[in-house]
């Protein structure tokens, strides 16, 4: 298949779903329109939420910042985004708006600033101005309405930019919970490869593996469906053909260009199929340890997820996986077969680790089990995964993912 060839990547197209998402080579420029919007709907204050350099370095805030004065929007500018925010960093971001009278957030990064923005959002609407992002993690209250959002995306792998899902940590309960309301979905998405060149090999790697992680888990949960199943076909051959070329070439906008149209395709697809053990187990092992990229923790589980999920949808799974492992009949008994070759793909863009190499200790699987358990909403995730998801399956897979398999 070779149908990208034919495609013009200079070309900014608008691509919906919920969301109106502006994708290509210089969709950063509809931040005009989108400024317009603004004003026609009488909001003239914004609250931008970002981390301390994202923004700056990718050239974003060169042309939204002129499309705000020259429109008289008034902004102010939370920059304290932290991989895998908090709930302290999103009331925080919360004050400034409410200060300020902010009618709208604009979220400038991947996910962790973009789910800063959905958060503050709902926070700023006023019917939760009595509430805070404790209360909004813990499930207080139902998040039915948010401010307009506006995702800026400048990495390609969380697909946030399009669906309705968000995550925060609670620092002390070690929490790392998942919101869902349909009031999140944001307005706007911008998607530019361009502004995507800069992003760190690892970045690189990680963002692209997070893209596969959401279509492995969408297109074998539960809720299932065919549009889900080809979205995830699409996605794994995508990245699977663009991301060691991405890694290997950092400025092939073709190679960015194909990955982000996967991650966002990505998006689509698991607000439709919803996710699983990998997300439900990862948010354990990085609200442990908030430093672990997520990408890289869902890297670290994946094969494992595979090994025990495979032979309940061998079908589906061999078809995802045809361009990673060739040669796969759609049989329960090649499950390990697909989790290795898995494996040593992510082995081959450079995504060596496991836990063990993470400072994890098999002392530790307790602890992450019982959050994978307890930390609210993931029950939910693990409720769709297509095993049943008990204890002794969630602690073979954090067993199995301490070392490599092969």
């Amino acid at each position: 298949m070779n149908w990208e060839s034919k495609i013009n990547i200079n070309q900014v197209m608008e691509i919906r779903s919920r969301t109106l998402c502006y994708f290509g080579i210089g969709a950063l420029q509809k931040v005009n329109d989108i400024c317009d919007w603004l004003k026609n709907k009488g909001i003239d204050k914004v609250l931008v939420c970002t981390d301390k350099t994202v923004y700056k370095v990718t050239g974003v805030w060169d042309v939204l910042e002129p499309a705000m004065k020259k429109r008289g929007i008034a902004w102010t500018v939370f920059d304290e985004v932290v991989p895998n925010p908090t709930v302290d960093g999103i009331d925080k971001a919360v004050k400034m708006g409410k200060d300020l009278g902010a009618g709208a957030v604009f979220g400038i990064g991947g996910g962790s600033p973009i789910d800063t923005c959905k958060s503050a959002a709902v926070l700023l609407h006023p019917d939760n101005a009595k509430y805070n992002a404790r209360d909004l993690y813990t499930f207080k209250f139902t998040a039915e309405n948010a401010v307009p959002i506006i995702a800026i995306n400048t990495t390609h792998g969380t697909g946030t930019e399009v669906d309705r899902f968000a995550v925060a940590s609670i620092p002390e309960l070690e929490y790392k919970p998942c919101l869902v309301g349909d009031c999140i979905y944001p307005t706007f998405a911008i998607d530019d490869p361009a502004v995507m060149t800069g992003l760190p090999a690892n970045q690189t790697r990680y963002t692209g593996i997070d893209a596969l992680n959401h279509v492995n888990e969408a297109c074998t949960s539960l809720v299932t469906n065919p549009y889900v199943v080809l979205l995830a076909e699409e996605t794994a051959r995508l990245v699977a053909r663009y991301l060691p070329q991405a890694v290997a070439h950092p400025d092939d906008l073709t190679a960015r260009y194909y990955l982000l149209y996967a991650s966002m395709i990505a998006g689509i697809d698991f607000d439709n199929g919803l996710l699983h053990f990998t997300h439900a187990m990862e948010h354990p092992l990085s609200a442990v340890k908030p430093d672990l990229a997520h990408g890289l923790g869902l890297a670290i589980l994946l094969p494992a997820v595979i090994k025990y999920t495979y032979p309940a949808v061998p079908e589906i799974l061999s078809a995802v996986y045809a361009p990673i492992v060739p040669g796969l009949k759609g049989v329960s008994g090649e499950a390990e077969e697909c989790a290795v070759g898995v494996e040593q793909w992510l082995f081959s863009v450079g995504v060596t680790e496991k836990l063990e190499d993470m400072g994890y200790k098999e002392s530790d699987v307790d602890k992450l089990v019982n959050l994978a358990f307890n930390t609210p909403s993931l029950d939910i995730l693990l409720g769709v995964a297509p095993i049943k998801a008990d204890e002794k399956v969630v602690r073979a897979i954090y067993e199995e993912s301490m070392k490599p398999m092969a």
